[in-house]
């Protein structure tokens, strides 16, 4: 089964990599862009069939290593 985690900063955490992007873009030319929050994305090969196990390891993993739950959101996509 193959796991995707997206992670992102939580609402009112600075940002200070999507500022810097955000600036960027403006330097290029690219007008009209608001403010830009950066995240992770993981893709993970889990060697489990049962959805909802699957999801309890991976939720596992995010709280224990992958995300910071303190200052970062994450959501979890499985497919088979």
């Amino acid at each position: 089964m193959k796991a995707k985690v997206h992670i992102t900063l939580k609402p009112g955490v600075l940002d200070p990599q999507g500022r810097a992007i955000a600036h960027a873009l403006s330097q290029l030319g690219f007008e009209g862009v608001g403010d830009v929050r950066q995240g992770k994305y993981i893709e993970l090969d889990i060697a489990e069939t049962d959805k909802a196990r699957a999801r309890a390891q991976v939720e596992a993993m995010c709280t224990k290593l992958l995300a910071n739950t303190v200052i970062e959101n994450y959501a979890i996509d499985l497919a088979d």
